[in-house]
């Protein structure tokens, strides 16, 4: 059974009521084992960063994980759920089971999911979808398409892994950033194209961890580029550039953080203010080195959230924004629009020409901060020590 959408609470209640002893009980009277819950786009973020459960697929995968035939129902809610996904299934033993009632589907089975008793709503999902196992037909299931990723990347989570237990801290960033280690911090959030694949996000984030810069992902660019293998910390001596190499290999972290499904970009409003609070790169999340970007955009959401962020203070580059045809509107989104918030939109096509921009973006940001020079390193000797110390303490030890 697969999970598909974005509502953070249905894929949580489908997980909890999946261990519940009562459907258990029903999927071995069907002849099954047990119950195997998989998710697909953010809802798959969502529960592989809560929980670790396996991603089946992302939005440009949602009709393949049906044609495995694997599947007894594809539970979903909200956005990026394709029209057309009860026609591949007709045939087969397969329900789409829809859970919002404004966002019913021909030829799915609906069953309202009730966020004031979620749990009983998921059990009654899952009890139907164990009554499809028995007509289950032939099936196929690739055995070589695995990925290992390390995912988990929230704000607390970066705090404990920076400072441990009793440090939790946003300081070893700041400071690695401040020293030059790493070069800025940059977001690649959103959707998918058929079009295009995997590549343009992984092109992207390999020019920017080739140049030193941190890279987070959300949403289904966030698979793209764990399917590429940049979400294993192998992928930091592969790829990144010294700087950021070093810093990697000594956490143990990969060079792309997978910080959740498009739901939660809010997580990186959060480190960004943890950054600046952290002190030493601004006062405001307009100064701080980081820019976010979202290529492959294709929901209306990408555009409402890009727009928060710049709100909020941080540069955003979209991929092809049509706004060219509209001069002063277009003027104001990408110059503007700087004087309110500190931030404005970027625009380019080529994938390249994005990561050229984002970087230009976290070095315009460096020179303001005044440490994009790197600082040479000082050995220091004891007319330094005692110069830096006021002389030393007169009568006293070597100031004596």
């Amino acid at each position: 059974m697969t999970v598909h959408g974005h509502e953070p609470l249905l894929a949580e209640s489908l997980c909890l009521a999946a261990e519940d002893e009562e459907i258990l009980a029903l999927a071995k009277k069907a002849g099954a084992e047990g119950i195997n819950l998989a998710g697909v786009c953010c809802t798959g973020n969502e529960i592989l960063m809560r929980r670790g459960i396996p991603v089946a697929g992302s939005f440009i995968q949602q009709e393949m994980v049906l044609a495995t035939g694997a599947v007894e129902a594809m539970v979903v809610d909200v956005q990026c759920v394709m029209q057309s996904l009860a026609q591949v299934v007709k045939g087969k033993h397969t329900d789409i089971i829809t859970t919002n009632y404004r966002a019913k589907m021909p030829d799915g089975v609906h069953i309202q999911f009730d966020e004031h008793d979620a749990y009983a709503s998921a059990k009654q999902i899952l009890a139907h979808a164990v009554g499809n196992f028995k007509k289950r037909g032939e099936y196929y299931i690739p055995k070589d398409k695995k990925f290992d990723v390390v995912v988990g990347f929230s704000h607390e989570t970066i705090n404990y892994m920076l400072g441990g237990r009793f440090r939790q801290s946003y300081r070893p960033l700041n400071d690695n950033i401040i020293n030059g280690r790493i070069r800025g911090v940059g977001a690649l959030v959103g959707c998918e194209h058929y079009k295009y694949s995997d590549d343009i996000h992984f092109e992207i984030a390999k020019e920017l961890i080739k140049n030193n810069v941190l890279v987070l992902a959300t949403g289904c660019a966030a698979q793209a580029l764990g399917r590429r293998g940049l979400m294993r910390p192998e992928a930091a001596t592969e790829y990144a550039g010294d700087g950021l190499r070093e810093v990697c290999e000594t956490v143990g972290m990969p060079p792309v953080l997978h910080v959740g499904s498009c739901v939660d970009n809010s997580r990186l409003l959060i480190a960004l203010t943890a950054m600046v609070k952290e002190g030493g790169l601004g006062d405001d999340i307009a100064e701080l080195p980081a820019v976010g970007s979202a290529p492959l955009w294709m929901s209306e959401k990408a555009v409402a959230i890009g727009q928060y962020f710049v709100a909020s203070g941080a540069h955003v580059i979209f991929q092809d924004l049509p706004i060219s045809g509209a001069k002063k509107f277009s003027e104001y989104l990408l110059k503007d629009i700087k004087e309110e918030f500190g931030a404005c939109w970027g625009v380019q096509s080529n994938p390249l020409d994005i990561a050229k921009a984002m970087i230009a973006a976290i070095d315009g940001k460096r020179e303001a901060l005044g440490i994009n020079k790197k600082k040479e390193r000082v050995l220091m000797d004891m007319a330094m020590r005692r110069e830096l110390e006021g002389g030393g303490v007169a009568g006293a030890g070597c100031g004596g």
